[in-house]
């Protein structure tokens, strides 16, 4: 099956109730960019470890970037159902390259959140016409999740801060322009209080980037290492208050996790979609696979996993639009649907035989792609840690 020929999702048992008219008519304008303008490259994206930078300003013209920014920075003043969508229509093609939804709806939020005025006049409309690509740089080499163990400093000097440092696994971070950077500024009485979070500009001196990493799977998003050389930035690029970064992150990662959830979702969708297109084409001992008891069984557990999944996800949406979404909801999102995605993707995979294995099949580069969202965004052990505090 070509990247163009998509298959159509497999219908929910319990039809979905969130989306207006309008809802939709955004869905077709990104499903429409998703079909004509990523997924026919796959294989470009994979060889060369990232996007077009174009594209970014592409995503921009057509209203797909920070779609859930206030008008007067440059959004659209929308629900989170539209970032959703984004989401879902890029699972929908088994596009794991972009970096859109990191850029609008973690990178963006923070800006919007937590910057002053001037911060969010000078990022956010560039932001949303993809004139500048964000990142967001917490994970360093040899802390992984545990984010009071930062050892990116920034140094007071005069008016300025002196940032010394390096972050691992960065998304977008090869093409970025600027990055929020989770920085210790040593001043308070535990770990926690002496996270900071800044924002550095991609052209500061001594601001280098390493080249994109050779990943197990998501061959085509931008991943690299960024470091830090003694990077000269004003204090007037501090978000918020120092010292205040660790509440701020996590008030932020409930969304992020929540995003992971929807991602997986969508995706295991994918999985189910292409396989049942594939079983019911492909014979075996004279027959389709998808006449087979086993087949059908499989299946049959899949739509039901898959259709559970999707219920939970929606209707932690619903609490998301309220404020209302708990933080052990959110974990339970991003630990139990990327679990699941993974467990779906490799039965599809086992239902494809020996072509399952074969890069050139939809399923094969979903397999290598599903796995890290039970690693980012925290570990799924993690989750299960911060669920348990909750009982």
């Amino acid at each position: 099956m070509s990247a163009l020929n998509i298959p159509q999702l497999v219908a929910p048992m319990i039809p979905r109730t969130l989306f207006s008219a309008e809802h939709e008519q955004f869905r077709q304008t990104a499903r429409r960019f998703f079909e004509t303008e990523i997924a026919p490259h796959n294989e470009k994206w994979a060889a060369q470890q990232h996007l077009d930078r174009n594209l970014w300003n592409r995503a921009g013209e057509l209203g797909l970037l920070c779609c859930t920014m206030p008008e007067e920075y440059g959004g659209s003043g929308v629900d989170r159902l539209y970032s959703m969508i984004l989401m879902e229509e890029q699972a929908r093609v088994g596009d794991s390259a972009s970096g859109f939804s990191l850029h609008s709806d973690i990178v963006a939020n923070y800006i919007n959140n937590f910057g002053n005025e001037q911060q969010k006049q000078d990022w956010l409309p560039k932001m949303a016409t993809g004139e500048v690509v964000g990142a967001i740089a917490m994970t360093e080499p040899g802390t992984g999740s545990d984010l009071q163990a930062l050892r990116t400093t920034a140094v007071e000097d005069g008016d300025d801060y002196i940032i010394n440092g390096s972050k691992i696994f960065i998304t977008n971070g090869y093409l970025c322009d600027m990055a929020v950077v989770a920085v210790k500024t040593g001043k308070g009485e535990s770990e926690a209080q002496n996270v900071s979070l800044v924002v550095i500009e991609a052209s500061r001196a001594g601001f280098t980037k390493g080249k994109p990493f050779k990943k197990v799977g998501l061959h085509g998003q931008d991943t690299c290492e960024l470091f830090f050389d003694n990077v000269r930035i004003p204090k007037s690029n501090l978000l918020g208050m120092e010292g205040m970064g660790f509440i701020m992150l996590m008030k932020e990662l409930a969304w992020e996790r929540m995003m992971i959830g929807i991602i997986c979702a969508a995706g295991a969708e994918f999985a189910l979609a292409s396989t049942v297109e594939y079983v019911k084409q492909r014979k075996a001992f004279g027959k389709p696979v998808s006449a087979f008891q086993n087949t059908r069984f499989k299946l049959a557990e899949m739509r039901s996993e898959v259709q559970i999944a999707r219920t939970f996800v929606d209707q932690c949406m619903q609490l998301v639009l309220k404020n209302e979404l708990s933080i052990e909801a959110a974990c339970t999102a991003k630990y139990w649907v990327s679990d699941l995605a993974c467990k779906v993707v490799d039965e599809c995979l086992q239902l494809h035989g020996g072509y399952g294995y074969m890069m050139e099949y939809p399923i094969a580069r979903a397999y290598l792609d599903m796995r890290p969202n039970r690693i980012y965004g925290g570990t799924n052990e993690i989750m299960k840690e911060l669920i348990s505090r909750t009982i």
